[in-house]
């Protein structure tokens, strides 16, 4: 270990925190949480006996950097967040995939509840993680449960013990109408997404609007979820310093400078066509938010027009994705293709810049490939580097449309085989 390193590591806190390993570029290469800062990240320089996977990731490990935080908990959820936005291949490398867990909510059910899974899948469920750690995921939503009840299994009218313990909404014993259960199952939500300063404003201002129109229930409920949400503080603390300024990620940064934008691009949406000799021909979109997956806000197209012109399929798509208002606008485009398909989409997408990734068929993050956009109405042709922060997140874009489309495709072919 280099002396640099060695004398930084001393200034570590006896703190909770996330710590962010990187390589000799300046690349996060693993994300982890600890109880104990000091302690933790020290424990990877020592002469103990290590897996060698381990050992493989130490020996890579030029600088590290971490964030203090409150408690424990709050590790936890900004673990998440940071391995979900970044990818870092020695999380991947060193995961086991029985420690991963996301939070599953269907909001499309009558009676929505929450339960746990280890493998996403492509319904229309809300998947909240990955979370590396599943038993203090469970502590904090057990927490969490006595300010918004909700349902852990499938709900089937009947009363039960968490029912006396006011742990569910209530509507097997008329306490609650479905519609409010869906209410407060959404600032759950937001709450494990991290958007918890907002959800606490809107809270006050519905208690005082509440009171203010004499709706006593709807204001009592909102003051008891705000005492809640602050009494939580001392458990579960999510902390302002959340290292989610979205100008100190490199990729969005980059692409904002080669593309002259006024700011990161926030939201990026990818798509892809796919089909077999023109048959069930579909189109996937999928969301980035602040350079991570947002599955929720992911869509399939059936292609109406042309079924076998990838080309003239996705100018269809993306003709009737721009005519959905209500979802919100994104700040890039990338598509799987090259510069005729850069030039069919841009004209179609109301200045919205485009961009294409063009590899000769190869979806896989290590594929050679040249990044093609608009500059001055000239299109420009950019090889990039495999290790470069831009390929890296247009790589997970693109490998993420394709799967998602070609996961559409394989349901509709399967389902007309039994026509």
């Amino acid at each position: 270990m280099e002396t640099r390193l060695k004398e930084k590591l001393k200034t570590l806190p006896a703190a909770p925190g996330v710590y962010f390993h990187k390589n000799n570029l300046g690349e996060i290469i693993y994300v982890g949480k600890a109880a104990v800062l000091k302690n933790r990240v020290r424990q990877y320089f020592q002469n103990s006996p290590k897996d060698p996977k381990t050992t493989a990731l130490v020996k890579e490990i030029y600088d590290t950097d971490w964030i203090v935080v409150d408690t424990e908990m709050d590790a936890l959820f900004l673990e998440s967040e940071m391995i979900k936005r970044y990818m870092p291949k020695w999380n991947i490398l060193l995961r086991d995939d029985k420690t991963v867990s996301y939070v599953r909510i269907n909001m499309n059910n009558e009676v929505p509840y929450v339960t746990f899974t280890r493998t996403p899948a492509d319904d229309k469920a809300t998947y909240i993680g990955p979370f590396y750690g599943k038993t203090a995921v469970e502590k904090a939503l057990r927490a969490l449960r006595r300010i918004f009840p909700y349902y852990d299994k499938p709900y089937t009218g009947k009363k039960t013990l968490n029912t006396d313990l006011g742990l569910t909404p209530g509507i097997e014993i008329d306490k609650c109408e479905p519609k409010d259960y869906k209410r407060n199952l959404k600032k759950l939500m937001r709450y494990l997404e991290g958007d918890r300063d907002r959800l606490l404003k809107e809270l006050e201002k519905t208690m005082q609007e509440a009171a203010a129109n004499e709706e006593y229930e709807l204001a009592a409920e909102a003051k008891y979820q705000i005492e809640g949400i602050k009494e939580l503080r001392k458990k579960i603390v999510f902390s302002d310093k959340e290292f989610m300024d979205i100008s100190n990620d490199q990729a969005l940064k980059q692409l904002q400078q080669l593309l002259s934008l006024e700011n990161p691009p926030r939201r990026i949406e990818g798509y892809d066509i796919s089909h077999q000799s023109g048959t069930d021909t579909v189109a996937s979109m999928v969301v980035f938010i602040n350079g991570a997956s947002a599955r929720d806000k992911y869509r399939k197209f059936k292609i109406r027009t042309s079924k076998s012109d990838d080309l003239k399929s996705m100018a269809e798509v993306i003709t009737r994705r721009m005519k959905h208002d209500e979802w919100e606008m994104p700040d890039l485009i990338v598509l799987d293709g090259g510069a005729s398909q850069v030039k069919a989409v841009a004209e179609l997408t109301n200045g919205i810049p485009v961009i294409g990734r063009n590899k000769s068929g190869d979806h896989t993050r290590n594929a050679d490939a040249k990044l093609v956009y608009l500059e001055g109405g000239d299109i420009i042709e950019k090889p990039l580097s495999t290790e470069s922060h831009i390929a890296k997140l247009i790589a997970r874009i693109d490998e993420e449309a394709h799967r998602f489309a070609i996961t559409y495709h394989s349901l509709l072919k399967r389902k007309n085989l039994f026509k």
